[in-house]
């Protein structure tokens, strides 16, 4: 039997150090501890699936909280019985003790688990939704203020139009220019159609 260990986190900048601790503190080998650093929508994790390529029945996974398992209610509900079902894999979840197949092996017991996975991966997957309604209201907010989102947008150098005469008589190439302008390339154009400049063939 295997013992493993599965880590998640939502972006690259989050920290899976409390993850990772519960992980060593089990005294799983590092090299069976599968880190995801991606959204919880879905299980199209490169991590997990190396993960399921090593699973055997009777083997056992950790897992600190059910949302690090992930945040889409049918999708958890599925992988769970993926797993325990039909590979025959035990799982726990660190935090949440009842949630723990190899000690709830009753019917009472599989029942209880059963209907805790259902409350948690509902919360989980309530969460999720509320972080995307906040991220929408924040940005819908900064928009409503005046913020500009997503790349800072590139400003034309004082003597664009005397460069862009230039480049419209033909004096200067095209790459001359936008090595001058440090415009990329759909940034020189769009600045063109805005002044009406059009190069003469």
């Amino acid at each position: 039997m295997a013992t493993m260990g599965y880590v998640r986190i939502s972006a690259a900048d989050q920290n899976a150090a409390r993850q990772l601790d519960a992980m060593r503190g089990l005294s799983i080998p590092p090299e069976n501890i599968y880190v995801d650093k991606q959204s919880g929508k879905d299980f199209d994790r490169p991590a997990y699936k190396a993960m399921l390529e090593r699973l055997a029945s009777g083997d056992l996974i950790h897992i600190l909280s059910i949302d690090r398992l992930g945040r889409n209610y049918d999708e958890i509900q599925n992988q769970w019985r993926l797993l325990t079902k039909e590979r025959g894999v035990d799982i726990a979840i660190i935090d949440m003790p009842l949630l723990d197949t190899r000690i709830h092996k009753d019917l009472i017991g599989t029942f209880i688990s059963d209907l805790v996975l259902q409350v948690l991966s509902f919360c989980a997957a309530s969460e999720r939704e509320n972080i995307r309604n906040r991220q929408a209201q924040g940005i819908a907010a900064a928009r409503a203020r005046g913020v500009h989102l997503g790349r800072p947008s590139q400003k034309p150098p004082e003597n664009f139009i005397e460069l862009a005469k230039q480049w419209q008589r033909g004096k200067l190439a095209t790459v001359e220019f936008r090595r001058q302008t440090g415009l990329t390339e759909t940034t020189l154009y769009r600045r063109l159609r805005e002044h009406g400049i059009v190069r003469k063939k």
